[in-house]
């Protein structure tokens, strides 16, 4: 029969999953599976990456097969992934020689202090648009070069390989034939100069990182090989590429400059298309790849938050005060108004445009009256604070995005209550689309289309469906006070 299916893999931070599309860009089969997080010193956040292997394997046979198809029905495979998490391997075995060391993981916060120290960060900002700070990849895998025993005498023979999760999965996935990148991954690394493309040389000095390690950088919708035959079967192409926000965002069709979405997984990241323009930023948000098509890159301005979803876990996990996550917004909507609790979710450090690594998280506001519905309402609140900050951030550095409507997705969105919340808090439109997990929907739409099953982008754009706009309704009044409220906690919760 016809390969006339696509599949997504979008390995994330607590999970993999794979869905199976149509030709007509419909959901056929979806496979999850959750993998542990392992938390080894305060701040740290590690993944065994053979288990992250494993359920990506898993997933893509199951979703295969809740689709009632078999392999030889998929004419291709597109990859997105939880980024700034790096794994370093060995050459030879495709064995990694340490956990992966994930996006939250602040060890090295003080080689980044170090390096501001220094005088660096205007130099790194300059080229690859980011800050230093431990979030990023080029720390991570030189404390893995320094602290697994014989690693960098390795790292120097050659026999070692590094890169973010797309690159591990893309040797396995190839049977070690292929070691490579898309532009949007090697981004956010610290060490691509992403005006000019390609590694650079300064920058693998200054972190210590060797050449030899890491790999070839491609666009987005390039070949990136053929999947090992023993694996699935059948050897698939391997069509497209791309770091979970930008795909979200190419999910979300937001292919014109202005455009703006927000993801709210475990963290929450708002990205707006700056087009063909590297706009640096004033006020501490990132400049980045949106997606590199076809040779030609569009920027975009990105705002990084750590724990969106994450709160909601903690609740369900860490306090118990809710058993599934997606109760969190029925607790919160009997909350006492008169009560004003503030949550800074700052468990690993506030991201942007704060960028403190030493913060941490605290509950403000509390009283003998405060329960489990107070708390769970200003978890989801602390969310829609912190796009407000990211948006009026965006809004200060580039004045075509200051009307625009946010397009959300992710796992969060689904709650009614915290969609309408966020409407309130940033005094704008919220449209949720149909398809929620678009993270995946833009990686199935660079396979299905390098595949030639799928539309191209303005056809694409086309299809993007509206499921509910929220409107913002709470008094500007409230909205000064809520606001004025959550400032004054993040700035009793920065760091000295």
């Amino acid at each position: 029969m016809a390969a006339d299916h696509v599949l997504a893999i979008d390995q994330g931070t607590t999970s993999s999953r794979a869905i199976v599309f149509t030709r007509d860009m419909a959901v056929a089969g979806v496979a999850q599976r959750e993998f542990a997080q392992h938390y080894p010193a305060s701040g740290w956040v590690e993944h065994d990456p053979g288990e992250i292997w494993r359920t990506v394997v898993e997933t893509v046979k199951g979703a295969i097969a809740a689709a009632g198809l078999t392999p030889e029905r998929i004419a291709s495979i597109g990859v997105t992934n939880q980024r700034e998490t790096v794994v370093v391997w060995d050459r030879r075995t495709g064995e990694p020689i340490h956990n992966a060391i994930v996006w939250q993981d602040r060890r090295t916060a003080a080689t980044c202090a170090r390096l501001k120290r220094d005088g660096l960060e205007r130099t790194v900002a300059g080229r690859t648009g980011l800050l230093l700070d431990p979030y990023f990849s080029a720390t991570k895998i030189a404390w893995v070069l320094d602290h697994v025993k014989g690693a960098r005498g390795r790292a120097g023979r050659g026999e070692l390989l590094a890169g973010t999760i797309d690159s591990f999965l893309l040797w396995r996935l190839t049977g070690g034939k292929v070691h490579a990148t898309d532009a949007t991954n090697a981004a956010r690394t610290l060490l691509h100069d992403i005006r000019k493309g390609g590694w650079d040389e300064d920058l693998l000095s200054i972190f210590r990182v060797p050449r030899q390690l890491l790999p070839a950088i491609r666009d987005c919708d390039a070949e990136f090989g053929v999947t090992d035959k023993a694996l699935f079967g059948v050897s698939i192409p391997i069509l497209g590429m791309a770091g979970d926000q930008q795909a979200a965002t190419m999910g979300q069709a937001c292919f014109s400059p202005g455009m703006l979405k927000s993801t709210y997984g475990t963290g929450c990241f708002a990205v707006l298309n700056t087009g063909e323009t590297f706009v640096p930023s004033r006020s501490r948000l990132l400049t980045t790849i949106a997606y590199r098509l076809q040779g030609r890159t569009t920027y975009a301005l990105e705002g990084s938050i750590f724990i969106a979803g994450a709160a909601v876990q903690w609740l369900r996990d860490g306090l118990g005060i809710i058993d599934r996550a997606d109760r969190s917004g029925e607790l919160a909507a009997q909350a006492d108004e008169g009560q004003h609790v503030y949550l800074v979710p700052a468990f690993v450090g506030l991201g942007a445009p704060h960028w403190d690594s030493q913060a941490r998280g605290a509950l403000y506001g509390l009283t003998r009256n405060t329960g489990p519905a107070e708390i769970a309402r200003a978890a989801l609140e602390s969310v829609a604070f912190q796009t407000n900050d990211l948006l009026q951030a965006m809004k200060r550095d580039w004045k075509g995005g200051s009307d625009t409507v946010l397009r959300v997705d992710g796992g969060m969105v689904a709650s009614d209550w915290t969609m309408q919340r966020l409407a309130d808090i940033l005094d704008a439109p919220v449209d949720r689309p149909r398809i929620l997990e678009t993270t995946a929907f833009g990686a199935g739409w660079l396979a299905g289309s390098g595949a030639g099953l799928w539309p191209g982008r303005e056809r694409f754009s086309e299809s993007w469906r509206l499921d509910r706009r929220f409107e913002p309704a709470m008094d500007s009044r409230t909205r000064r006070t809520k606001l004025k409220g959550w400032r004054d906690a993040v700035r009793r919760t920065l760091s000295p």
